[in-house]
This record gives C-alpha cells, sequence and structure tokens, in this order.
C-alpha cells in the first residue's frame, strides 16, 4: 500500500462531498504493501480508506468491489464500498481508478496464537460459504498461468540451486493441477492474500478481512493454504507450528469440513502457497516500481516456507 499517485486535499474534499460522507479533516498515505495507493480518509462523519488502483483495471475492478459488498451483507466483517448517488463504488479520483471504504475498527495481530488463528480459520470458512452464490467470476490473477509467465522473468536474478528449486516446484505445480484430486476441489471466491497485516482484531475478537485486490476464484483449498503459510509457521526460519496450525484447521472445518480430496492435496497446496508468494516478491525486488514509501519484501522468506514444505510434508 505505497503511495504511487499522490493525492491532493482538494481531490479528497470532492470525493467526500459526492459520497456524502461528510467533511475532511485529514488525508494521510498508508506505508506498506506494493501494489496500490491508500490514504486513511477522515472526515467529520468517520474513517475511511481510500484505495487508488495502481494494476487492475477498471473493468477487472467491479469484481473485487461488489465481492466486498456481497459478503459484507452476509454478515462477514470486510470492508463496504461507499456508493455515489447514481449507486456507482467504482469512482475515478488523481486519474485513477479509486474506492473508498470504511475503516475497520482494531489493529492487525502481528504475533498471533493459537486463538487468533482459530479465528481465522472459523471466519474463513464463512467467508467461502458466503460467497457461495456470488455471481460474478474472475481467476485469481495470480494464479498458476501467472506463475508460469512470470518465472522465466525472475529467473537470471537467481542462484542456481534457487533456479532448480523454482524449476522443480513450478512443474510439480503443474502436474499436480492436471490431476483428478484437482479437479475435484471446491472452489469459490477466495481472498488469496490474507496475511497478519489483512486482518483486525480487538483483543481476541477478530473484527475484520480487508485488502480484498488478489481475490479471483480459486479451491478454497488454496485460500486456507495461503493463511496456514503466514499465520502458522516461525517468521524466521518458515517452520511450521503444529499447534497453532491445528487450532486453524480445526476451526476452519468446523464450519466447513475438508473433502477427500482437500486433505490429500494439503502438502501440495501448501507448497503452491509458498511457491506463489516467492515468485511474487522476486517479481516486486527485482523489478520494483517507483513510489513514495515503498519497502519490497524479502522474498527470501517464502523461499525458506517453500523449502521447509517440501522437507517436511503437513498431513491434516
Amino acid at each position: 500500500m505505497a503511495v504511487f499517485t499522490e493525492v491532493s486535499n482538494k481531490e479528497a474534499r470532492e470525493l467526500l462531498r459526492r459520497l456524502q460522507l461528510g467533511k475532511l479533516t485529514e488525508l494521510r498515505g498508508i506505508e506498506g504493501g506494493i501494489e496500490n495507493t491508500n490514504y486513511f480518509l477522515t472526515s467529520d462523519e468517520g474513517e475511511f480508506v481510500l484505495t487508488l488502483f495502481e494494476r487492475l483495471s477498471a473493468e477487472q475492478l467491479p469484481f473485487y468491489l461488489h465481492l466486498m459488498k456481497h459478503l459484507a451483507h452476509g454478515g462477514i466483517p470486510v470492508p463496504d464500498p461507499a456508493a455515489d448517488k447514481n449507486g456507482d463504488i467504482l469512482h475515478t479520483v488523481a486519474g485513477k481508478p479509486a474506492a473508498v471504504v470504511n475503516r475497520l475498527r482494531g489493529k492487525s495481530q502481528l504475533a498471533p496464537q493459537a486463538v487468533h488463528c482459530a479465528a481465522v480459520g472459523e471466519m474463513l470458512a464463512r467467508m467461502h460459504l458466503a460467497g457461495r452464490d456470488y455471481d460474478r467470476q474472475q481467476p485469481n490473477l495470480r494464479g498458476l498461468d501467472w506463475w508460469n509467465q512470470t518465472a522465466p522473468v525472475v529467473l537470471p536474478y537467481l542462484e542456481e540451486s534457487q533456479k532448480a528449486l523454482l524449476e522443480s516446484e513450478l512443474a510439480w505445480q503443474n502436474h499436480v493441477a492436471a490431476s483428478s484430486e484437482y479437479a475435484a476441489l471446491p472452489r469459490g471466491p477466495v481472498h488469496a492474500d490474507l496475511f497478519r497485516d489483512n486482518v483486525m482484531f480487538e483483543g481476541e475478537e477478530l473484527t475484520g478481512f480487508f485488502d480484498f485486490y488478489f481475490a479471483g476464484v480459486d479451491t478454497w483449498l488454496f485460500d486456507l493454504s495461503v493463511c496456514l503459510n503466514d499465520w502458522c509457521i516461525d517468521l524466521d526460519s518458515g517452520a511450521h507450528d503444529a499447534a497453532r496450525a491445528d487450532a486453524m484447521l480445526q476451526a476452519y472445518q468446523s464450519v466447513r469440513p475438508l473433502t477427500a480430496a482437500e486433505r490429500t492435496l494439503l502438502p501440495s497446496m501448501l507448497r503452491a502457497g509458498a511457491l506463489r508468494f516467492w515468485i511474487s516478491r522476486l517479481w516486486d525486488f527485482h523489478l520494483p516500481r517507483e513510489a513514495s514509501m515503498l519497502k519490497p519484501h524479502d522474498p527470501t522468506h517464502f523461499e525458506r516456507v517453500l523449502r521447509e514444505r517440501i522437507a517436511h510434508p503437513v498431513h491434516p
């Protein structure tokens, strides 16, 4: 959520006027992340988040915005996009497509315990079920096709052992994706980026999921695996934390039990989740875009996670 596009106070005031959200009292850029421009937008009527979309097109964005509105109306604590007098929730600010959503209460839990992981697992399952009747379709744009296209771009920056790992794991994931077990996996809208900094808590109470701009239709198991790879590992080593993972898996399955195919493919999907973020972080690190407050993530973190997932498969 680096600032790629500067927004003036005048533009922010005009946007609030159009959305009937009160008068501007503060506009502040948000540091962190690497995809979109984000500001905290505060008025005399409340606190909001303004997002300007730097990569997603106006044609792609309705999927994400209407998904959030669908989930919010389904009882899932997610940001609800604000509409103008015509009912439109996609706006234009500083020449970029933009959205304004309510700011969730609470803060991110960056050192989660089992209780926090259980809360994420339960809410993730509820979110998956709430999205079953969402009628818009869009694939996960950072899925297998993107991995296959992007891997050759980042390979020249890698050492030989890293190249071998990337190429062999990509071949394995293509093999898995062609299997009958993979075809049997339940799927629907997924968040696909539900890291610790994309969830809000007040104490032990989960108060919201946010940043849905990597969402798409994919397997629910991939979404769960992305969560397990962040919430339930040791960040320094990438090693699996069994207590936290068990808490998340049990809570998820209390709402939606895993199918036989999902139980079989969990080890492979954990590897897939690690591969996806290793490739994207390599891409962002070696081919960065200019932005105020931009801090690319360390790609070696997910290389460690991937090596751990290969060496120590996790079976539910």
